[in-house]
């Protein structure tokens, strides 16, 4: 269950018996599909960049997906779908938030 105060949800492209989830561009889909969700409804030519609400990345060698809460607010529909994407396909999810890298010294 994801709480209404997680301003980041973190659905990790592991099982939750730890096997890898495939297709192994599963990620890119499902970021693909969101693609239309963004501030500021779909523009002319945002098919071809992720959303900044829902980003495909990359921690600790697991491929992620990067939904943020302001999703919920703008289109509950395709929170609910992103979030029902991991519990249909048992995919972890975390509560979590990204940081910025550190400043190079």
């Amino acid at each position: 269950m994801v709480s209404n105060s997680a301003k980041e949800v973190f659905i990790q492209g592991i099982t939750r018996d730890g096997k890898t989830f495939r297709p192994s561009d599963w990620a890119d889909r499902l970021c693909g599909v969101m693609s239309q969700f963004r501030p500021g409804g779909p523009q002319p030519g945002s098919h071809l960049t992720y959303s900044p609400w829902c980003v495909p990345t990359l921690i600790n060698g697991i491929k992620c997906v990067v939904v943020n809460s302001e999703l919920r607010a703008y289109e509950p529909m395709a929170w609910d779908f992103a979030i029902n994407f991991a519990k249909d396909n048992d995919l972890q999810i975390a509560e979590a938030c990204l940081l910025p890298d550190p400043p190079k010294p």
